[in-house]
């Protein structure tokens, strides 16, 4: 019985390492139940497993046991809204590159991704890229979203991934931690990952062919081993980690600000939204909430159905 780690998925095989590095390809084998989630994938990357070497071939094993997740994260199954996908296991933080210029991250962007890292209990990290392109406009938004997200809790950084700079307060960040990055496309990822790894070259043109359905159908996330260690996990072709099944009730538990107040309202269901004695609507009257967090709140709600 060897110990190992999953470090990619295609689907039917997977690529895991042991603790001396060494990697093999793995299956599983027969069939994993794992309980309480309905996912269309049993293993994914950062899975901690066991494998049997196969006869006596030194580089195939079988996938024999999965070791309890701390965590996990998952998006929707692009082919099945009511199956999910698991993204990845066992993670330490989520990293989100953003960018308020060529092309611009929208706020409510950033929230969906905020949310999903608090619904499944991921610390995360917002590193604004492109800062050699900001004039007096992007340094005043840029001011006020690190004000209001650092405010609530959240890690804000600015990076310029094409003059280098803010790179090594990013990789320190990373050093000995399992790291998830995310990001559209275009706003520097790609790059990033491949001053990390300059051997990798990843392709870091913007996706033409992909379709808006959630997985392109060649892409997988996988992990890389980082030199000073700690290892990151890269998302390619995933626009968006979408939102878990929350049901109205429960979003504002994701919104830090908010859950603070929630016990101080006047009803508890309150949604916050025309509820007498609501405490979240006077915190954001009295400028304690951001305007702009509670308009994306807002929003959000109404997207679910």
């Amino acid at each position: 019985m060897i110990h190992a780690l999953v470090y990619k998925s295609t689907g039917s095989w997977y690529l895991v390492k042991d603790k001396e590095g060494r990697a093999f390809n793995a299956r599983i084998k027969g069939v994993f139940k794992i309980d309480g989630i309905t996912s269309t994938n049993p293993i994914a990357v950062g899975d901690e497993v066991e494998i049997e070497l196969e006869n006596d071939a030194e580089d195939t094993a079988m996938i024999t046991g999965i070791a309890n997740r701390r965590n996990y994260i998952t998006r929707v199954s692009p082919h099945n809204k009511h199956q999910h996908h698991i993204i990845a296991a066992n993670l330490d933080q989520c990293l989100l590159f953003a960018t308020l210029k060529d092309p611009k991250t929208s706020t409510g962007f950033i929230d969906r991704f905020l949310i999903t890292a608090e619904a499944y209990h991921i610390a995360a990290v917002i590193v604004f890229n492109k800062i050699d392109l900001f004039r007096k406009k992007e340094e005043d938004k840029f001011a006020e979203l690190k004000d209001t997200y650092e405010t609530i809790g959240y890690k804000v950084m600015s990076t310029s991934v094409e003059n280098k700079q803010g790179l090594e307060e990013v990789k320190a960040l990373l050093k000995d931690k399992t790291t998830l990055l995310s990001g559209h496309s275009g706003v520097g990822k790609s790059s990033f990952i491949n001053i990390l790894f300059p051997d990798l070259q990843l392709k870091t043109q913007d996706v033409s062919d992909w379709s808006g359905k959630g997985l392109h159908t060649t892409t997988f996330a996988e992990m890389f081993d980082l030199p000073s260690g700690g290892r990151i996990i890269d998302t390619p072709g995933i626009r968006e980690l979408g939102l878990v099944d929350i049901p109205k009730q429960e979003l504002s538990h994701y919104f830090p600000e908010m859950r603070a107040l929630i016990n101080e309202c006047q009803f508890n269901n309150c949604l916050h939204i025309n509820e007498p004695g609501c405490a979240v609507k006077e915190a954001v009257r009295e400028g304690r909430i951001s305007e702009d967090r509670y308009v994306s709140y807002v929003v959000i709600l109404e997207s679910i159905t």
